[in-house]
């Protein structure tokens, strides 16, 4: 199953009532941890990013109000952005690089607070 703690309550709950939760369990990328043999640190800490961020990712389209699965889903992808930003941030050596990385997290960081914040505000009235 993927691990959903990286998204707001409201986007979990409503991956659990579509019925989809289930399919989920399908989708564990965990296999792909084996073909990881021969990776230096910085490939390894960049596949862990997006493996983290895939699954949660991949759930929230079984979400079946289109708005809330447009948040749930951007949360996600904002939260791998990030994840791959700060992997650039730790190994990368391109100034260039380092700084886009930044911009990433600096940017991405507050869309995640105004996303969630979104969905608390819209997932507490149903």
């Amino acid at each position: 199953m993927a691990d959903l703690s990286i998204l707001p309550q409201g986007c979990q709950n409503a991956i659990q009532q579509s019925g989809m939760s289930g399919m989920m369990h399908g989708m564990d990328m965990s296999g792909m941890m084996g073909g990881m043999e021969g990776m230096d640190e910085a490939q390894k800490a960049s596949m862990d990013a997006m493996m983290k961020m895939n699954g949660p990712m991949m759930a929230t389209h079984t979400i079946k109000d289109p708005d809330l699965a447009f948040h749930c889903g951007m949360i996600a992808h904002h939260a791998g952005a990030i994840a791959m930003a700060e992997v650039e941030l730790k190994y990368g050596d391109d100034e260039e690089s380092k700084a886009m990385a930044q911009k990433i997290i600096d940017a991405q960081g507050p869309e995640i607070e105004e996303m969630t914040a979104w969905v608390e505000k819209n997932t507490s009235q149903q």
